[in-house]
């Protein structure tokens, strides 16, 4: 046994590594046994704070989740007991829940869709719904969360302290939606979690550019959510997506991290298997006949995923898919993402004038695409001042790095 109490490297990575594979699910275990967000959310801080204690001297458990899913249990138990007088029949209540098990899944077997469902409410605001499930479910911080929404930090925290607020207020049973309530609440499920993946695929700050666990945890709940609602051509949209993305991962990075894009990655590392799942899902989606988002933006994929090599794209094609989806989802990121496609096949001057006509000046991927187009037509020196402008906004290492390169290179 070792003697020390202070939390070598192995020790803290092994807690941090803990922390981001297991909290979410912690979270959500302890909110379905107590219905109480901030007594789960602190119980679980707690866990990892006597883990840090502990875990230097006992070393690491065999399986570190499932000890920290007991201890917060415990943590949690002792609070209501200690305000037990406070809260009375609301604490022991909780008390024998905890003490009884788990209750009947019903039609979500799992914890962390359950509470999407049960967060992703009709009486809490579209956005409070967002803010709140990527905290909870993918233990995004307010910053992260405040990135993937392009908007304040401070917005975003008061989206939280109104949304659980909201939830204690109204009374918003912690409860797994009747199946006739699963559709209304779908679109929403559905953004979760194409944004916990999107957070792994490029993490909004930090050394590392993908968080795979993240990435694989969002995949897993698409599948969840697919069998759930197999008639939906919208879920099996947003798996074709996670996967066509998800497939191109081991090509996306270079040696020590650095990010490789898409038109230089080695195509020949793709994961084939999981490639053309997602093109069988694709197909599947066209033969519905009712497009959506996520569908369309898996069909842009699966175009990108048909060509041996980047020369080779059809840009046609997947302009007249961008074509479509802008109808559906005009959003600045839809049409900024549009403008790559249009430089491919009208010219980057074309795709220049539309970019400059969007307002998402604190958007870190807006300048740089405007940089590269600058570049591609000449403006070098507008060129590096718009990397600069990226790279003062971007808050991932890696992505730092590529562009200071590309910078660099003019």
């Amino acid at each position: 046994m070792r003697t020390s109490t202070m939390p070598g490297a192995d020790d803290a990575a092994a807690i941090e590594r803990t922390y981001r594979e297991s909290s979410g699910q912690v979270v959500a275990t302890l909110i379905r046994l107590f219905g109480d967000i901030d007594l789960a959310e602190e119980a679980v801080q707690e866990a990892f704070a006597v883990a840090a204690q502990r875990w230097p001297a006992t070393g690491v458990p065999p399986n570190p989740g499932g000890w920290i899913v007991t201890t917060a249990r415990n943590k949690a138990l002792d609070r209501l007991r200690r305000e037990s007088s406070r809260y009375s029949r609301e604490a022991q209540a909780a008390l024998l829940h905890a003490d009884a098990g788990s209750p009947d899944a019903g039609p979500v077997p799992d914890d962390r869709l359950r509470l999407i469902f049960t967060c992703c409410h009709p009486a809490l605001a579209a956005e409070a719904q967002l803010a709140l499930t990527l905290r909870l479910i993918a233990g995004l911080q307010t910053a992260e969360i405040a990135r993937a929404f392009l908007v304040p930090e401070a917005t975003v925290a008061q989206r939280l302290v109104r949304a659980k607020r909201k939830i204690r207020a109204a009374g918003i049973p912690y409860r797994v939606p009747r199946d006739a309530e699963l559709p209304d609440r779908l679109p929403f499920v559905l953004a979760v979690i194409y944004l916990v993946f999107n957070e792994g695929y490029t993490a909004s700050a930090g050394d590392d550019l993908i968080r795979s666990e993240l990435c694989a945890e969002a995949i897993r709940l698409a599948r969840l959510l697919a069998g759930l609602m197999p008639d939906e051509p919208e879920v099996r949209g947003l798996l074709a997506l996670l996967l066509l993305t998800e497939a191109r991962r081991p090509a996306r990075t270079g040696p020590g991290g650095s990010l490789v894009l898409l038109p230089d990655q080695d195509r020949g590392r793709w994961d084939r298997a999981m490639v053309a799942e997602g093109q069988d899902l694709v197909r599947a989606c066209l033969r519905v006949g009712r497009p959506g988002p996520y569908q369309l933006q898996a069909a842009i994929n699966a175009v990108h995923s048909d060509a041996p090599t980047a020369a080779q794209t059809d840009w046609g094609q997947i302009l007249a898919l961008y074509d479509q989806l802008i109808e559906i989802a005009p959003t600045p990121v839809v049409a900024l993402n549009r403008c790559v496609a249009v430089a491919e096949v009208h010219g980057p001057g074309r795709a220049l004038e539309l970019a400059d006509g969007l307002d998402l000046g604190e958007y870190h991927l807006f300048h740089a695409t405007r940089a590269d187009l600058l570049r591609r037509t000449g403006r070098r020196g507008e060129a590096r001042a718009a990397y600069d402008a990226a790279i003062a906004r971007a808050s991932n290492k890696a992505e730092r790095s590529f562009l200071q390169q590309r910078r660099d290179s003019l």
